[in-house]
């Protein structure tokens, strides 16, 4: 069963499921966002369980003890561990006490005021401590120095990070923060945390079970991002040297086990050009990576969640990545204007994917799909993989090349521009690439602007 908002009608996973219920409301907050809705169509079509995705609900510890009290299985990670990763600043907790590196934070979240966008997550506050007046964040800046980035207490993802390099540039970032918390139907809080330039993401994806038992089942590397979201991932993660391969590993299995975590979960680090590794997050959901990780393990990763949420047990140990795999997700948005995103709803005229060896498309438009911005512009995700990260990367030449989407401006210029660019694709294999949290800013990449 799924459901649907009414710009989603013609939607693919609309025509693909058995049932398909519409959800009332125009906006987000109305439709996708709405517990007590989408309880009501679980129950209405005799649905026994609910897998949030990789959405904004599928961190609300909150939704996830609605289901479990509806009498419904919840396809994730316990509540009371959702609550305690959800949070940026708790989950940095949890992540000391199992020995991860960290770089320096602010110890509890500022509060901003509370707007009207977006419906207060059921859970409440998942930081019980008082929250500290923004001032706090004046002071961490103070003592801590410049660059430090801002972000939103909870939630995952780039929406509210903001690095700032001055004290004239901080009121500004608490603002953006609050904003994106608001929006996402969080509560106003943020947080300062030290930054490290030039650094690449790294991360794992790993599985737990309800016996103890954890699997890292590989390594990404998501440096490519752009607004601090990511936008390209590699897995395993390219160039990663041994040492730092198994430390990135057994952090990951200490903060699951800690916690006592059970489903799919990530685990989010730095990597700093002189090798200072340090935790960021942890992910208490699917991961939208998991496809460049499914196609270097043959793990299907969301049928495991589902294996997870029945009780059964992970058979297996870490698994041995075969070969390699790059992950384009393909946005409504410009490149040519610093990946400015669709303003209005458009409509896709011509959607034509790519096909052939090691290529895969996860699609959630065809032709004649209205894309409203209001709801998001990620309109696929290209996913190339090979024996080797060249021969990804060769066929991902070929497969963005043939790529024909009509109707909406995409990203589809920049990556046939990156996977030229020898920053990315050194034209020695052996040679590491030099891309970072930071180089799509700071890259004078060409970009043809797509047809329209």
């Amino acid at each position: 069963m799924a459901v649907y908002a009414s710009a989603d009608r013609a939607a693919p996973h609309v025509r693909a499921a058995d049932q398909a219920v519409p959800l009332a409301g125009l906006t987000p907050a109305q439709t996708y966002l709405d517990p007590a809705q989408l309880l009501r169509a679980a129950h209405a079509t005799g649905a026994d369980a609910v897998h949030p995705g990789y959405g904004y609900l599928a961190e609300s510890a909150g939704f996830a003890q609605a289901v479990l009290d509806a009498g419904l299985t919840w396809i994730g990670p316990p509540p009371a561990v959702i609550d305690r990763l959800a949070d940026k600043v708790a989950a940095r907790r949890a992540a000391r006490q199992a020995g991860a590196p960290l770089l320096p934070a602010m110890a509890a979240p500022a509060a901003g005021p509370a707007g009207p966008a977006g419906p207060a997550d059921p859970a409440g506050p998942a930081d019980p401590a008082d929250p500290a007046g923004p001032a706090e964040v004046a002071r961490f800046a103070r003592d801590h120095g410049y660059p430090l980035v801002v972000k939103t207490a909870a939630g995952g993802g780039g929406a509210g990070v903001t690095v700032v390099r001055s004290a004239a540039d901080l009121p500004g970032a608490c603002a953006r923060a609050v904003e994106a918390a608001v929006a996402a139907g969080g509560r106003p809080a943020y947080f300062a945390e030290r930054y490290l330039d030039r650094a690449r993401h790294v991360e794992t994806q790993c599985l737990a079970d309800r016996h103890g038992h954890v699997v890292v089942v590989s390594t990404r590397d998501c440096s490519l991002q752009r607004r601090h979201q990511k936008i390209v991932e590699e897995a395993p993660a390219p160039f990663l040297p041994a040492d730092v391969d198994a430390r990135l590993r057994a952090i990951s299995e200490a903060i699951l086990r800690k916690t006592g975590y059970v489903g799919a979960a990530t685990c989010e680090f730095l990597l700093g050009r002189d090798g200072t590794l340090a935790f960021l997050e942890t992910n208490p959901r699917l991961s939208v990576a998991h496809p460049v990780t499914e196609q270097v393990t043959g793990i299907d990763l969301v049928r495991e969640t589902f294996r997870l949420a029945a009780g059964e047990p992970l058979d297996y140990g870490d698994p041995r990545p075969r070969g390699h795999a790059v992950q384009f997700r393909i946005y409504a948005e410009d490149p040519g204007r610093g990946f400015a995103p669709a303003r209005a709803p458009g409509t896709v005229r011509r959607w034509r994917p790519p096909s052939g060896p090691g290529v895969r498309v996860d699609s959630g438009v065809g032709p004649g799909s209205v894309v409203d911005p209001a709801f998001g512009t990620l309109l696929a995700k290209l996913v190339v993989s090979g024996t080797s990260r060249a021969e990804a990367l060769h066929r991902a030449r070929n497969a963005l090349a043939d790529f024909e989407v009509t109707g909406v401006a995409t990203s589809l210029p920049f990556y046939r521009g990156l996977v030229a660019d020898e920053a990315f694709a050194p034209p020695d294999p052996a040679r590491p690439f030099s891309v970072d949290t930071g180089w799509i800013e700071s890259s004078a990449i060409s970009c043809t602007p797509s047809a329209t």
